[in-house]
């Protein structure tokens, strides 16, 4: 290896040849081919320069030389402490890649770049519409741009000056600053970018074939213009994002690889784009590297003789071709082997829940585009996925799932599309936490997905009775409320309760929760009148009632009314039917519209902005501003009605805000809490108005646990089968974060599988913030 790599870079040809037709130096992002340029600079080749290194060609192979089995990191000094970060808007492309150059002359530690197309996919993805807190009208592009210093002053300085140098240029309408803690927003609403492209509705995607391209910063406005030409010349609309200062924008055409006519764009813009690169002494791959896409247009960029060059290292290194075969050198065609065929048709199903609004069932699963987001790590914060954490498994991500969903389901032959065994495995462990719904940017909602499949499987194959017990835990809540005392007793009898676990499939360690002796409908009926101040009244609401807590809980909901009583409010409990929720939860669709149609109906005309509509649990309540507006008919009415309703806690902090609560209802003790959100409420609400409303009273202090899943979701932890697995989710932050906490702390958690969980895991008494909060309430 070495007397090669010396017999090729000592002959001046070669040496003439690397430097005339590899990229310029001064872009420091160039991964085309094999880096033979960087070991030219170095020692014997270059006296000065560095001791040789054969890492710097093995950097960027994409494994197709060799195997690494222990590797040494070169680290970064941590960036300065304070930050502030300058979003520049602009209303055309050119001039945001104008910027870029006054920019990168001031050495900020970040230039990232973001277009319309994917600043408007962000608008529909719950995480990132909440991150575009400062953007200003409809820019075409945003420019962000971090100075970072030890004193907060001097970073607010350089963006100041920035901003100065940017306005005398004549360039961008809009210069908001941003600064900790919001920077953080800031970057994940950048760092979406390449997920939240899968937005997209229709077939027509942003697709990745030139979006590693990279040129010299001095050079981006020119070359960006040509791109600009490129796009009209295929009647594209390029999408533009990433890695402005380092002169490394990706850029990605939005085809339908569907259609043969786009397949064929697909590689005549790749193709024209390697030209352009050539032109501009650019790199046609900055960091993601040549792959199957883009290793056919090598010698192109770096000329044929230096490709010679590469394929006389890979005999040498590989002479066999195992490693990563088709790659960087003799690779497959860039148009073989398409996920799709020519002219293929998604195929569309009738289904239950409504997926038009992604053009379908499929389409909904193709939105995944294989960024990895659901690829997390517990210490990395989020919930999506808890199974994926737990197991490190591939198949237990949204993309892994996605992927068994489009393999199998795309160009299906059997009568029954979704009779797949092979599917219905690779989402068991989906714990329906809808933590996909807001943490993956391109919203793949597996949560749906899964409860649609486990609907259209069982009309192929039998349900097994756990299914239709927990799925329907509602209806045998009204029935035990008939003679609790009675339904209670055999859970009570080890030997009863035993058998009864065998049966439904509970697993033997787990307690059944018991009925409660008086529901909360029944106390409502006969204590409310007493507590009602109609003289004193702040204002009137609907309780949602849901079956957990009207069933089981019935104290938390009790105690919730006697809070809102006792802050002043009306609270009105009228005659509706369940949420639906265990029913979605185990694919029973039929029975969930059901409920949903009949909620959408009842409540439609009753709630609004003076009369909301206020929930305890918030799988329940968050129904409604979920799946319903997938299930019920009346979808004006179901998204009507999602703007006024909400958890307790968002009703309290809207409150708290008009002045009608304040700290002084509550007493002045020192207590610490501990909160642990729900999934759902992470993912469809935040855990933040749970947070503010419980450190209303003057010397409560609350910590949010970084905990994602707890590990139960339902009845999913529960059952035998998935007993294990719940409690090593569990186990990853949240039981030995509560663990550490002392003993006279208060442990919050809204869901009531969320308090049984922590019960069995921890061994302490978790509660509901209404529960908290009466506790605290001046009498």
């Amino acid at each position: 290896l070495y007397r090669q790599i010396r017999d090729i870079l000592e002959k001046p040809e070669n040496r003439e040849s690397i430097v005339r037709e590899f990229p310029k130096k001064v872009i420091h992002r160039r991964n085309t081919g094999y880096a033979i340029d960087m070991l030219l600079d170095q020692q014997p080749f270059t006296p000065d320069g560095s001791d040789f290194n054969f890492c710097s060609l093995i950097c960027g192979s994409e494994g197709t030389l060799a195997l690494a089995t222990e590797i040494t990191l070169s680290l970064d000094p941590l960036p300065l402490p304070e930050e502030a970060i300058v979003c520049l808007h602009f209303a055309d492309v050119l001039q945001s890649m104008r910027a870029t150059g006054i920019a990168m002359e001031m050495a900020p530690s970040a230039c990232e770049l973001m277009d319309k197309v994917i600043l408007d996919c962000t608008k529909s993805n719950l995480e990132q519409a909440r991150n575009r807190f400062f953007i200003e009208g409809d820019p075409v592009t945003l420019l962000m741009v971090e100075f970072r210093a030890a004193e907060l002053k001097e970073a607010e300085e350089k963006a100041e000056d920035l901003i100065r140098r940017v306005k005398a240029a004549g360039l961008g309408y809009a210069y908001p600053v941003v600064k900790a803690p919001d920077t953080a927003k800031v970057w994940e609403l950048r760092k979406a970018g390449l997920g939240v492209l899968g937005n997209l509705p229709g077939d027509a995607k942003g697709v990745a074939c030139i979006e590693d391209t990279a040129v010299a910063v001095e050079d981006l406005p020119d070359y960006i213009a040509e791109v600009e030409g490129l796009g009209k010349k295929y009647g594209q609309q390029m999408v533009y994002y990433a890695h402005a200062g380092a002169g490394e924008i990706h850029i990605r055409p939005i085809l339908d690889l569907k259609r043969e006519a786009d397949q064929q764009i697909f590689y005549d813009i790749t193709r024209d784009t390697a030209e352009l690169v050539k032109k501009y002494g650019g790199s046609m791959s900055g960091e993601h590297g040549d792959g199957r896409v883009r290793s056919e247009f090598i010698p192109l960029v770096i000329g044929d003789h230096n490709y010679e060059l590469l394929r006389q290292i890979k005999q040498t290194w590989d002479p066999k071709n195992i490693f990563n075969p088709g790659k960087i050198v003799d690779p497959v065609p860039m148009k073989s082997d398409f996920r799709y065929e020519a002219g293929q048709q998604t195929p569309e199903w009738s289904t239950v829940m409504d997926f038009s609004p992604e053009g379908g069932y499929l389409r909904m699963v193709e939105k995944c585009n294989g960024v990895g987001a659901c690829r997390k790590t517990p210490e990395s914060g989020g919930t999506m996925c808890p199974s994926y954490m737990a197991t490190r498994q591939e198949r237990d991500t949204t993309r892994g799932r996605a992927n068994a969903l489009r393999e199998f389901m795309t160009g299906n032959k059997a009568g029954n599309p979704f009779d797949h065994s092979e599917v219905f495995e690779a989402l068991k462990y989906c714990l329906s936490c809808k933590g996909c719904t807001n943490e993956c940017p391109s919203s793949v909602d597996m949560s749906s997905l899964k409860a649609e499949f486990t609907h259209q499987y069982y009309q192929s194959h039998r349900r097994p009775l756990s299914d239709l017990a927990f799925g329907h835990i509602g209806k045998l809540g009204q029935l035990a409320s008939l003679a609790p005392g009675l339904a209670n007793f055999p859970l009570q009898q080890p030997l009863l309760a035993k058998m009864i676990k065998r049966v439904l499939g509970v697993a033997a360690q787990r307690s059944i929760p018991a009925f409660a002796k008086k529901t909360v409908r029944e106390w409502y009926r006969e204590s409310y009148a007493a507590l009602s101040r109609p003289e004193k009244k702040k204002g009137t609401l609907y309780l949602f009632c849901d079956e957990f807590t009207n069933y089981q809980d019935a104290e938390i909901g009790i105690r919730s009314i006697q809070l809102l009583a006792g802050l002043g409010y009306e609270v009105l409990l009228t005659n509706h039917g369940e949420s639906g929720r265990a029913m979605l939860s185990k694919g029973l669709l039929a029975h969930a519209k059901k409920a949903a149609n009949r909620n959408v109906a009842h409540f439609a005309p009753l709630v609004g902005a003076d009369k909301p509509l206020i929930g305890l649990e918030p799988s329940a309540i968050l129904t409604f501003r979920d799946e319903y507006l997938r299930l019920a008919d009346d979808k004006l009415s179901a998204q009507n009605l999602k703007e006024n309703v909400f958890l307790l806690e968002e009703f309290l902090v809207n409150e708290a805000k008009k002045g009608r609560i304040t700290g002084e209802d509550f007493s002045e003790e020192a207590r610490e809490i501990h909160l642990h959100g729900h999934c759902h409420q992470k993912a469809l609400a935040g855990v933040d108005a749970t947070a503010f409303i419980l450190s209303l009273p003057t010397n409560y202090t609350v910590q949010v646990i970084p905990s994602g899943c707890c590990g139960m979701a339902g009845s999913f932890g529960y059952e035998a089968k998935n007993y294990e697995l719940s409690m090593q989710i569990g186990e990853m932050v949240l039981f030995p974060a509560l663990r550490k906490t002392a003993e006279n702390s208060i442990i919050a958690a809204p869901g009531t599988s969320c308090r049984h969980q922590i019960k069995d895991g921890t061994g302490r008494v978790a509660q509901h913030p209404a529960e908290i909060l009466l506790d605290a309430l001046k009498k």
